[in-house]
């Protein structure tokens, strides 16, 4: 399919939606709501390595101190099933 990029107004595009079915504008609002969500994908922030090394090593002791206590709790439930 090919289609010919034409200068649109914002008039004709308001009479264009006014012909719509209420189906055919839900189509155009989810179209819409599409784009919005694509364009914050492309205007996102990438957070610095940096930061994000110090985040992980801020919670990784953490981290570790709730997995020991998990297996902890796991090895008691496994003798319990015995």
């Amino acid at each position: 399919m090919f289609f010919l990029t034409m200068p649109v107004s914002t008039e004709a595009l308001k009479q264009d939606l006014d012909g719509l079915t209420d189906n055919q504008l839900q189509q155009v609002a989810d179209f819409i709501a599409f784009l919005k969500f694509r364009s914050q994908l492309h205007h996102r922030e990438i957070p610095d390595p940096t930061q994000l090394a110090a985040l992980f090593a801020e919670f990784a002791e953490e981290d570790r101190d709730l997995a020991e206590a998990g297996m902890g709790d796991y090895a008691v439930m496994l003798q319990q099933e015995d």
